[in-house]
């Protein structure tokens, strides 16, 4: 039996998130049957990162186990097969114990907020129309790095093993003089935490006077270590999972 990991990208507008769900329609469950047709066995898909409904996905990773060989056309076939909001980029011959999930390093995101109303990024980016310091979201943003609890920025209920992350990259950059983004790599995050965030930071910026308050008022946040402080309303639709990094050499010989 070999392993195999297979780099998927999608658009999430029409999904309901990345997991196998009861009748819904998921990144896993439209692979998972794209592959059972194209190798014509039932294959079991071990994901790396969770996405939710409408998140999007420049990369993510299964892997799946097969005695089958295989070959640079089963990458073709599938993409024949999957919708035009799925796509496979690659397919590599891993190790046995290799391990989607677990041997990741770090994963990255990027949130995307529009403060003018575009409708070339009406399921890319939050339309934001209010206005707001990057100068005050951007020293809120460097204090994240600085903490390793993350609780506050956990759903309720979300059944977490532990709160603890290992936040690396924290920015906010400008993009055009109405468009900008949020840049988070950690190894691990918590089930909507990039939301909460990024909705918690454009709350306490838009709501302090000063620079200074609102680094303080985010930090409270943080070690208050209370869900309720914080905004998840932030919409999917402007999420995307940029990369999940993995050891130099894991990923083993692409198809």
């Amino acid at each position: 039996m070999a392993r195999f990991f297979i780099k998927v990208g999608y658009n999430g507008t029409d999904l309901c998130g990345f997991q196998i769900q009861d009748g819904q329609e998921t990144v896993q469950s439209v692979v998972s049957a794209a592959l059972q047709t194209v190798i014509k066995e039932p294959i079991a898909l071990t994901g790396s990162s969770r996405t939710d409904a409408g998140v999007h996905a420049k990369q993510n990773f299964f892997h799946f186990d097969t005695e089958q060989a295989i070959t640079a056309k089963h990458i073709y076939s599938l993409n024949a097969i999957l919708p035009p909001t799925i796509v496979v980029h690659a397919i590599y011959a891993v190790a046995p114990d290799a391990h989607a999930r677990f041997d990741a390093l770090s994963r990255t995101y990027t949130y995307t907020i529009t403060t003018k109303k575009d409708p070339f990024l009406v399921d890319k980016a939050w339309h934001f129309p209010f206005p707001v310091s990057l100068e005050t979201l951007q020293a809120m943003a460097l204090e994240l790095p600085k903490y390793q609890d993350f609780e506050a920025f956990s759903k309720k209920n979300a059944g977490n093993k532990t709160n603890i992350c290992a936040i690396e990259i924290s920015n906010w950059q400008t993009v055009s003089p109405t468009v900008f983004t949020y840049t988070v790599q950690s190894n691990r995050f918590l089930r909507g935490m990039v939301r909460g965030l990024v909705g918690t930071m454009l709350r306490i910026a838009r709501q302090s006077a000063t620079t200074v308050e609102a680094v303080e008022a985010f930090k409270a946040v943080i070690v208050s270590k209370d869900p309720s402080l914080c905004d998840f309303s932030t919409p999917a639709k402007g999420l995307v999972l940029e990369t999940v990094a993995y050891p130099n050499g894991r990923l083993g010989q692409c198809i």
